[in-house]
């Protein structure tokens, strides 16, 4: 009859519908805050960071739910939270909060004595620490999970709460009395555990964290079979609760203490302790604690043959059942979690979709991207080596231009060393072939260079109006002049660009001119500018044009379009803005060339 009863009994607790009618009333009730409600709350706040898609707030959320569980001795559930907000600090790279959470989740997993994964973990918040005391506790702690030396780990232990302690870290360093604790109960060093755990609630803030360290105390108490030590703990705990109206801690208190008094036999202590505890369960509407506190009197009471006191109290407690879940704020709190982390899986599902599509897209942003700039690299080699062939044609260009002989002028060379051989005249013919010779190696010598210094380009042009001189000796003088201003052993000037000119002046100016003429070569400075003026008092443009032969014509042509693309090359490759300006002089017949070139120095 009596398992009966008590199967009814827990059905009855487990109607939905009865909890589903409690929700609105308990609601109302102003009762302090439960367990329950503290886990309901913190859900709540966590499945809305993550409907908001707020990454770090969630973080923190999954940190505080962790913390709830933690406060009720369930690690296993704190290490899934911590393990959430771990991830999502790693993907904001977060370093400061990834090496606080790695130590908190180490710390879960080593109570659950996943050492591997703890180890791992506190190496993540060394390695993650942002100051060396942060870094040095974690890395005594690996060490102290790596090594099976009790001595050595307290040592370790011992190292941290200094750290910690100095550095002003007291949650970090009620932890680590608690961790020296356990390690000199492993030592059989009752006295110092408690110690431990005394010195680990002075410096803690945290109530739930107290009263857990209280309640190892009372553990070490009773393992050491010092039950009035341990009596005397609780009732201090009771009494601490009851100053602080928690009414929950209470009902646990009392249960504690019924225990402790059953260990030393003292019925009828036990039995006014587990009254209190349950009728204090009834009136602050606690059913499930109420619950527990029935089961522990029917028991009492069934030990005892007293089987009509356990039935009266079962009919009592059914009769008012109703009642007492309508006005229970838990049930309500723990079917409200229960909804909410529900909710909350939904959510993180969607959470990790919208991140996958987020991935995705990056990927095909990275992919495309990367192919861009692929594209744009070989784009770039390309217009590269377009722009070195060009430069490279151009350059092969000007200098094949550049080292183009004039025909002519080797033609009529030979046909006057062929008219002094015949007139017998071997000196003239040695002395014209010297200086001819002369001229070639010079202008071998410098064929490859696209500039030379203005001391060389008016020596070599020197040499050639010298051997024309010897050909029309009765036609022309010539003369060279240079501005005292200019450097000519460090200014630079394109080779071979004047000669051109005077060749023209030469043979189709001067040499039509009926008495003798004159050819100028001028050299000036003007501001930041080299001006070359070539000027002849020769038959003039026209006229020149109207005596010329078509072989003439094409000769004068191909050397002035020599010249301009010349200027056009070097203008292209060096940007040296080289202008040319031909024209009738305006005081008398003749022809003037300026050349306007950039005053280029040798470095």
């Amino acid at each position: 009859m009596y398992r009966a009863l008590k199967l009814l009994f827990l059905y009855l607790l487990l109607v939905p519908g009865m909890i589903a009618r409690a929700q609105d009333s308990a609601m109302v009730q102003g009762k302090a805050k439960s367990k329950a409600y503290k886990l309901r709350t913190a859900s709540e706040a966590l499945s809305k960071s993550l409907s908001d898609a707020d990454d770090l707030q969630a973080a923190q959320q999954y940190e505080k739910l962790a913390r709830e569980f933690l406060n009720q001795g369930d690690n296993a559930r704190a290490e899934e939270q911590l393990k959430k907000a771990k991830e999502i600090y790693t993907r904001l790279k977060k370093t400061e909060e990834l090496a606080a959470v790695s130590r908190k989740l180490a710390q879960a997993q080593e109570a659950q004595q996943k050492i591997a994964p703890a180890i791992a973990n506190y190496q993540s918040a060394a390695g993650n620490a942002q100051d060396n005391t942060f870094f040095q506790a974690n890395s005594n702690d690996v060490k102290r999970l790596q090594v099976n030396d009790p001595g050595m780990q307290q040592e370790l232990v011992q190292s941290n709460i200094d750290l910690l302690e100095k550095s002003g870290r007291k949650d970090e360093a009620a932890d680590a009395y608690r961790q020296l604790a356990e390690n000199q109960l492993q030592q059989k060093d009752t006295r110092g555990a408690i110690e431990s755990y005394r010195k680990a609630i002075a410096v803690t803030n945290d109530a739930d964290a107290t009263a857990q360290l209280q309640k190892k105390i009372t553990d070490a108490y009773v393992a050491d079979n010092q039950l009035d030590k341990a009596i005397a703990l609780s009732e201090a705990g009771l009494a601490r609760a009851k100053q602080q109206g928690n009414a929950e801690q209470q009902i646990d208190q009392l249960q504690e203490l019924a225990l402790l008094y059953s260990r030393q036999h003292n019925a009828a202590r036990t039995e006014a302790l587990l009254l209190e505890a349950y009728r204090l369960a009834l009136q602050q509407g606690y059913t499930l604690k109420a619950k527990d506190c029935l089961m522990a009197l029917i028991g009492y009471y069934e030990d005892r043959k007293d089987y009509d006191r356990s039935l009266a109290l079962s009919r009592a407690f059914l009769g008012q059942l109703d009642t007492l879940i309508r006005t229970d704020s838990s049930l309500v709190d723990n079917k409200l979690y229960e909804v909410t982390e529900g909710r909350i899986r939904e959510l993180e599902k969607e959470r990790r979709l919208q991140l996958e599509l987020i991935s995705r897209k990056n990927r095909f942003n990275y992919f495309l991207l990367g192919a861009t700039i692929v594209m744009l690299v070989l784009l770039f080699l390309v217009l590269r080596s377009w722009m070195a062939i060009r430069l490279k044609n151009k350059r092969i260009a000007l200098q094949s231009l550049r080292r183009e002989m004039n025909p002519h002028f080797i033609f009529n060379s030979l046909n006057s060393v062929n008219q002094y051989i015949a007139e017998s005249n071997e000196l003239e013919a040695n002395k014209y072939l010297t200086s001819y010779s002369g001229l070639m190696r010079n202008v071998m010598e410098h064929s490859n260079k696209d500039f030379v210094t203005l001391s060389a380009e008016t020596e070599q042009l020197r040499q050639y109006l010298e051997l024309e001189h010897m050909r029309f000796r009765d036609q022309f003088d010539y003369s060279i002049t240079m501005d005292d201003t200019l450097d000519s052993d460090a200014t630079l000037i394109p080779n071979m660009l004047i000669q051109p000119h005077l060749e023209n002046a030469i043979w189709h100016g001067l040499r039509y001119k009926e008495g003798k003429g004159h050819l100028a070569l001028r050299f000036s400075k003007e501001k930041q500018s080299l001006k070359i003026t070539i000027e002849d008092d020769g038959i003039g443009l026209e006229r020149s044009k109207a005596l010329k032969t078509r072989n003439q014509k094409a000769h004068q042509s191909r050397g002035l379009t020599n010249t301009a693309e010349r200027i056009s090359l070097l203008n292209d490759l060096y940007k040296t803005r080289i202008t040319m300006n031909i024209a009738p002089r305006n005081d008398a017949s003749g022809t003037r060339v300026m050349l306007t070139l950039p005053l280029m120095m040798r470095s």
